[in-house]
């Protein structure tokens, strides 16, 4: 797994991700919010495999 998202790109994964996740303990309680664990997990890891299969990177570096 090489990292393949920008530091952009994972500062929004991971605050999507928690906003997300918000919605299971303080929103409407619906268990849709627990969808927000993959941009989170994507977003601390730097890898997307949706990206690799769409041979998209945002990492200027990679």
């Amino acid at each position: 797994m090489k990292v393949n998202e920008g530091i952009g790109d994972r500062i929004i994964r991971i605050i999507i991700g928690i906003v997300l996740l918000a919605i299971v303990f303080w929103g409407p309680k619906t268990p849709w919010g627990w969808l927000g664990l993959i941009p989170l997990i994507t977003g601390i890891i730097g890898f997307c495999p949706l990206y690799t299969l769409l041979g998209i990177k945002t990492c200027k570096s990679c």
